[in-house]
């Protein structure tokens, strides 16, 4: 039976002060056109928490009551459009989410109680990334920090049309930002929901001696010599941890994606008990691997690559199959 959708906590990194004072005035998020920015918002649901991330220290916390799309947004207020010199491209703001504020907080980074995302910044070089989802413990210790917010929130009033941005697997097909092609990051933000539906299957192949709902499958891990696509862990250890570590492929898995997450899982010793590899496809003769590799094939249940969809309805449609060792 599929466990229960419990709210993820992120840090959304600011670019700039600026942008962080009319995040904090109108208690809203907001992620650029680019496929960084679509990741960030699909990968955030409404329920989930967030705070901001800006200049090392961790700025509030805020419950997400609303996720939109605008139109023409390169004309809407708070944030003004980003040119990039080097690229020359504009960036603008379509996907916002609108928060209610929770906590009233402003903590370093260098706080033991935000080791998790601290060494995922240190690892990926700080905060080239969008946003670091965080786990339980961290989303726990938060909650305790700084103290409630009593105040009243009077939301930008924004008068524009809003709508559902679709994914399409055809590139010629893509029109940013009404349409993205099909990318291996949203790929990743559907299986990071999905594999909630087969992780009771995962555990008992690992043999683990935990139910499946003690653990929380997290999203990007950095690690010295990369970074895992999903983590997934153990909600509230007690002595020690057991560490899942999962690679999502777009398509065919390829010899040396095994020989990637082989060398990820070596990198936590005792307490990674295992690998999943996902893709679309695998070779025949690679079923039979290491005991410690689990692979999932992932599909979508009636799909025409000539047809345009929304998330949630590809999220529908998505099938993990997990492939017996041969």
């Amino acid at each position: 039976m599929p466990m229960m959708d419990a709210p993820s906590y992120f840090l959304i990194s600011v670019s700039n002060r600026e942008n962080l004072e009319l995040c904090l005035k109108y208690r809203m998020a907001g992620f650029t056109n680019s496929i960084n920015g679509f990741w960030t918002f699909l990968d955030i649901k409404e329920g989930d928490y967030i705070s901001f991330l800006y200049g090392a220290r961790v700025k509030n916390l805020y419950k997400v009551v609303r996720k939109v799309v605008y139109k023409n947004a390169e004309n809407l207020p708070p944030w003004q459009p980003v040119k990039f010199k080097q690229s020359g491209k504009t960036y603008y703001f379509p996907f916002r989410l609108y928060l209610k504020q929770e906590r009233i907080l402003d903590e370093p980074m260098i706080r033991p109680e935000f080791a998790y995302v601290a060494e995922n910044l240190l690892l990926r070089g700080g905060y080239r990334k969008t946003h670091f989802q965080a786990d339980t413990v961290t989303f726990y210790n938060v909650s305790n920090m700084g103290e409630s917010f009593k105040g009243e929130h009077m939301p930008l009033d924004i008068d524009a049309d809003t709508f559902i941005p679709k994914i399409v697997f055809k590139r010629d097909k893509q029109k940013i930002p009404e349409k993205y092609h099909f990318h291996e990051l949203i790929l990743q933000a559907l299986v990071r929901k999905k594999l909630q539906d087969v992780l009771d299957g995962i555990v008992e192949y690992f043999g683990l001696n935990h139910r499946a709902e003690e653990f929380e499958i997290l999203g990007e891990k950095a690690l010295p010599e990369g970074y895992v696509d999903i983590f997934i862990k153990l909600k509230h250890p007690v002595g020690e941890n057991r560490y899942l570590l999962a690679e999502v492929k777009r398509g065919k898995a390829q010899n040396k994606d095994l020989k990637q997450l082989k060398i990820y899982l070596s990198e936590f010793k005792n307490e990674a008990v295992g690998g999943i590899l996902i893709a679309k496809d695998f070779p025949k003769r690679k079923r039979s691997v290491e005991r410690n590799i689990l692979m999932i094939k992932y599909s979508f249940e009636s799909l025409n690559p000539n047809e345009e969809y929304a998330y949630e309805d590809l999220l529908e449609r998505l099938q993990l199959d997990v492939l017996s060792p041969r």
